[in-house]
């Protein structure tokens, strides 16, 4: 376990943590003595740069709050380790499941996602139904089982995480993107059941406004690997509907109608539409590979 633990990086983004970032930095220091710990402070107010030098992490300091995104990019850039950890400040990632999270991920993952299980590991019973229902939809765009969507938590190898930071949104999303961007880029994604604690002082997620972000996200990320998977049902559902108007108007009125001459090209030049961004994507992302 000490050369895995030599080649760690530890990447919190924190803030206005200061409360729970003591205890979380004693924990992983206690438990991963040689791991390199990596705390950016996100425009604290709060003396969370100062916990985190007393404590013995490398400090990166945003000026200002660019989110948390950001400051997960700009850890990723400042760890020097060949497998990276992510994971929140706020008490709610247990130090102790990063050594199972490396047990998973040497088993042959290229990234192990905590996975949050029941919901008493979720914020609310609201937060709970709609990550229920993010997971089934990017299980679909992806065409792989995806356990937690928006987890935090997670070991990866650094310069597979690295190869995507430029897509990484700087909000509270890029748990999601850096998970579907991992399975449509056929790395090895494994997934450890965790049990989410409390978390210590408030949340910076405000749950419209980073729902909706959400789900954009994934369906830029479907788009950008996948434009199949939102053409196609798009161009379906116009074919089946200029089809059935044809069939109504032919029994009922005897003639093809303008609209439905309408919905059928339009549902062709969608897929037609769809068909070129596939062609794109796939020379685009081949141009990507060593």
């Amino acid at each position: 376990m000490s050369e895995t633990q030599l080649a760690l990086s530890i990447v919190i983004p924190a803030k206005n943590e200061a409360a729970s970032l003591g205890g979380v930095l004693q924990e992983l220091k206690r438990r991963h003595p040689q791991a390199e710990i990596v705390l950016v402070d996100d425009g604290s107010d709060d003396g969370t740069g100062d916990v985190a030098r007393a404590n013995g992490a490398t400090l990166v300091r945003n000026p200002y709050s660019l989110g948390n995104g950001a400051a997960v990019k700009a850890g990723v850039r400042a760890a020097r380790g060949r497998l990276v950890v992510c994971m929140d400040a706020d008490g709610q990632h247990a130090p102790a499941d990063v050594a199972r999270l490396l047990e998973l991920q040497a088993q042959g993952y290229d990234m192990v996602v905590g996975a949050r299980t029941g919901s008493r590991s979720q914020a609310s019973p609201w937060r709970h139904l709609a990550n229920t229902f993010y997971n089934l939809l990017a299980s679909w765009m992806t065409g792989h089982r995806i356990h937690d969507l928006t987890s935090g938590f997670r070991v990866a190898d650094t310069a597979c995480f690295r190869e995507f930071l430029h897509l990484l949104p700087n909000g509270f999303s890029y748990p999601t993107t850096i998970t579907m961007a991992f399975f449509r880029a056929g790395y090895r994604v494994g997934y450890l059941p965790i049990e989410a604690h409390k978390r210590d002082g408030k949340s910076h997620i405000k749950p419209l406004r980073d729902g909706v972000r959400f789900l954009l996200i994934i369906f830029k990320i479907a788009t950008l690997y996948s434009p199949l998977k939102i053409f196609l049902p798009i161009s379906a559902v116009f074919f089946f509907t200029g089809a059935g108007y044809y069939v109504y108007t032919f029994v009922e009125y005897h003639r093809f109608t303008n609209m439905t001459a309408l919905l059928i090209i339009t549902s062709v030049l969608v897929f037609l539409i769809g068909l070129v961004s596939e062609q794109i994507t796939t020379l685009l992302f081949a141009r990507q590979q060593p």
